[in-house]
């Protein structure tokens, strides 16, 4: 289609600026064209991409259907939902993993990463291979991100860091289990079974954006639950990071 062969002009282009190989050039072309809506760096198959208020009625909260209009989806991928679920129907998706899935989108049809994953969630919700809010092949997570107009290490430092951390999640005994500044954070939650994994992504110099997703919860009620909480633990980080920031 048009769009892939002006994409591939573009990646032979850069090869020729750069001296990369294809795979190079095309790799940082599609990290550079991801969109600017809200992503799960995580390093985690995400339940949810765009966070959201849970929908009354609903058990955990919207499909991406409901999140990702079918205008959006096309503008921004070059086919709609019903487009993209013909083609992954035809290729065997509901055979697939997720990962599988969104690597296929990526390789074969130059999908940005974040729309990748937006897309294969929202093809495994229609195919009822997930629910919102529910990880394929069963088990519950909830989701929460926020942008904090912070460097991206004192984000990082505001999980990492014990006594910084008790500051806006009080009451809440974590065993860190690994934290890569300024990348991310994992750790136990109050003594298990759960466990959250929160991924950091800078926005320049002086904003950046934190994801959070808490694994292994008992049901959808949980899920509704923390996904709340996260909503306002995150606001509250925001705006103690924030004032902190307009103080030096």
């Amino acid at each position: 289609m048009t769009r892939q062969k002006s994409f591939k002009s573009r990646v032979r282009t850069r090869m020729d600026k750069t001296g990369e190989s294809y795979t190079a050039a095309r790799r940082q072309l599609l990290t550079a064209s991801a969109p600017a809506e809200p992503t799960d760096p995580a390093p985690v198959e995400p339940a949810d991409p765009a966070p959201v208020e849970p929908t009354a009625g609903a058990p955990v909260g919207r499909t991406q259907l409901d999140r990702i209009s079918d205008p959006l989806l096309r503008e921004r991928t070059g086919r709609g939902w019903d487009e993209w679920f013909a083609l992954l129907d035809e290729w065997g998706a509901v055979r697939r993993t997720h990962t599988e899935t969104a690597r296929w989108l990526v390789t074969a049809h130059d999908v940005p990463g974040w729309w990748a994953q937006a897309l294969t969630v929202g093809y495994e919700q229609a195919r009822g291979l997930r629910s919102p809010g529910q990880r394929r092949g069963g088990g519950w997570e909830a989701t929460g991100s926020r942008t904090v107009a912070v460097p991206v290490h004192r984000l990082f430092a505001a999980f990492a860091d014990g006594e910084l951390r008790r500051r806006w999640l009080p009451d809440v005994d974590l065993r860190v289990r690994t934290a890569t500044a300024p990348k991310s954070f994992r750790a136990d939650w109050d003594g298990g079974p759960t466990r959250i994994v929160v991924g950091f992504t800078p926005k320049g110099d002086a904003k950046a954006q934190v994801a959070v997703v808490h694994e292994k919860l008992a049901d959808a009620e949980e899920a509704v639950r923390l996904k709340q909480w996260w909503r306002e633990r995150l606001a509250a980080l925001k705006q103690l990071l924030e004032s902190q920031e307009a103080g030096r």
